[in-house]
């Protein structure tokens, strides 16, 4: 695979981030440096970058230089984004970035907004959407259209740069807040107008949201250990920001979920978000753990426009590639649980939507063994929850979890992830459950003999015919351990027998 590095000057935060990929089929982050250069600092003041900040900035990146000599990185893209961008002095940086090995472009405030935009094509299955990315010393406002980027431009609405014009105290006075948010409306007039009455969804990215996202779920002990497409309720971020703005500097650093290098200018990030939601009537944003870094990567490695179907798939293929098991008893169990899928419709009366959870399972039941035999459902569980699976919602990441969970034994149960999966996801559950062990079982030699299989309906019973060229007695034993659950969950006895 090959290996590209990725970095970004940010305002606030200087990011090297490594990829191994195959174009179009897969990656995966496998390294990453990070320092808060502060690059921001004083900068809305002085139009210059501070001395400090550019001395930090060239010591992370002779740090990137000598990485990617040591380990060989076959390519590097490094770009500088909003205070670069802005300072009079820009040339103490890039000259000396230039002379380290790390020569830096520096994007435009419409090519940042864009990389946000292809950041969001390559992590959802939205067609359109509002994109936001607040960073330091900027905040670009995007609208994406059809999955590609049409329109947008960027605010001096940076966190770094609100924080040392607004808040002078710590914690910040409330004339100081009301003077920062009567700001905020004035600069996003227009943004918060065409909001107001254009419903696509808004995402957001960047290091403040992703903050403030995370700290709402560890105070309401969300049950899943990701960020990437949570929604983000206003009415949660106003209880957050009230938090925040009673506490000091050092006592921000100590509320979990939020980094300790944001605590000095998280109240004043959250404020523009708050705002933003608040007056443009919005009760939600999606929170997109992908951002400008990831834009660009997927500039080369996967071109836009990405269709919503190979979003789902590149990162289901990822998990598969990193986790492979027995591809002939996967394409089995694929085979079995389609048929089941489509013979038991009358009864189960689920989407076609499930019908995709259900095949994805199926790809996915087997993927512990590859930590060992013993409690690979569990294994296999635990890595489909800690896995990036853009495209899929965190309703769906649940199910498929718990799908992988339950594919051997047990009785299926939402449990932590009862509140995700909504009123009926238990339901969905069980009846997918189900059907996935049924296909397992039927598939128990791992040898693909089970050729033929067909689902008879009737009032008090379902006869499951099967056959092949062998007898396929050890699937017929295992397959009739399921009819205990298939009763319960379906009403219906449950008959295999061989053709």
């Amino acid at each position: 695979m090959a290996r590209a590095g990725i970095v970004d000057v940010g305002s606030g935060t200087a990011r090297l981030v490594v990829y191994e990929y195959e174009p179009r089929r897969r990656y995966r982050l496998v390294d990453e440096l990070r320092e808060p250069v502060r690059l921001g600092e004083g900068l809305a003041a002085s139009g210059r970058l501070a001395p400090a900040a550019v001395q930090r900035a060239l010591g992370f990146l002779a740090a990137v230089n000598d990485y990617a000599r040591a380990t060989g990185l076959e390519s590097l893209e490094a770009f500088a984004t909003s205070a670069v961008r802005s300072a009079e002095n820009r040339a103490e940086l890039l000259e000396p970035a230039r002379l380290l090995g790390v020569p830096l472009r520096v994007l435009s405030g419409e090519e940042e907004a864009a990389y946000g935009v292809l950041a969001v094509a390559g992590g959802f299955t939205l067609a359109d959407a509002w994109v936001m990315d607040l960073g330091g010393g900027s905040a670009q406002v995007s609208r994406m259209r059809e999955r590609r980027w049409s329109e947008g431009r960027a605010y001096p609405l940076g966190a770094v740069r609100l924080t040392e014009r607004f808040l002078e105290h710590d914690p910040p006075k409330p004339r100081e807040l009301k003077a920062l948010r009567r700001f905020v409306r004035q600069e996003l007039a227009g943004a918060i107008e065409r909001l107001r009455n254009d419903p696509a969804p808004l995402v957001a990215m960047g290091g403040t949201i992703r903050n403030l996202a995370r700290a709402v779920q560890r105070r309401q002990r969300y049950p899943l250990e990701r960020l990437h497409g949570y929604r983000l309720r206003t009415a949660d971020l106003a209880a957050l920001c009230q938090r925040l703005e009673e506490l000091s500097s050092a006592g921000r650093k100590r509320v979990s979920g939020l980094s300790a290098d944001r605590a000095d200018v998280i109240v004043a990030g959250a404020q523009v978000y708050l705002t933003l939601l608040e007056e443009s009537g919005r009760e939600e944003l999606f929170i997109s753990g992908f951002g400008v870094r990831e834009g660009a990567f997927f500039n080369h490695f996967f071109p836009a426009p990405q269709t919503p179907g190979e979003v789902r798939e590149l990162h289901l293929h990822g998990l598969e590639a990193r986790f492979p098991a027995d591809p002939q008893h996967i394409q089995s169990v694929r085979r079995l649980a389609a048929l089941l899928f489509a013979g038991l419709a009358p009864l189960h009366r689920l989407s076609p939507a499930d019908g995709r959870l259900l095949d994805a399972a199926a790809r996915l039941h087997d993927i512990g063994l590859a930590v060992d035999f013993y409690d690979h459902h569990k294994h296999g569980a635990y890595l489909v929850t800690n896995h990036l699976l853009a495209g899929w919602s965190h309703a769906e990441q649940a199910l498929l979890a718990l799908l992988v969970r339950y594919h051997r034994k047990g009785r299926p149960r939402a449990g932590a992830y009862a509140a995700i999966l909504g009123e009926e996801g238990e339901e969905r559950l069980q009846k997918l459950a189900v059907m996935l062990r049924l296909a397992e079982h039927l598939e128990r030699a791992r040898s693909g003999r089970l050729e033929r299989l067909e689902v008879e309906l009737a009032a008090d019973r379902v006869t499951l015919q099967v056959g092949g060229p062998a007898n396929p007695w050890v699937e017929v034993w295992e397959a009739q351990k399921d009819a205990a659950l298939f009763e319960r969950v379906f009403g219906r006895r449950l008959v295999v027998v061989t053709q």
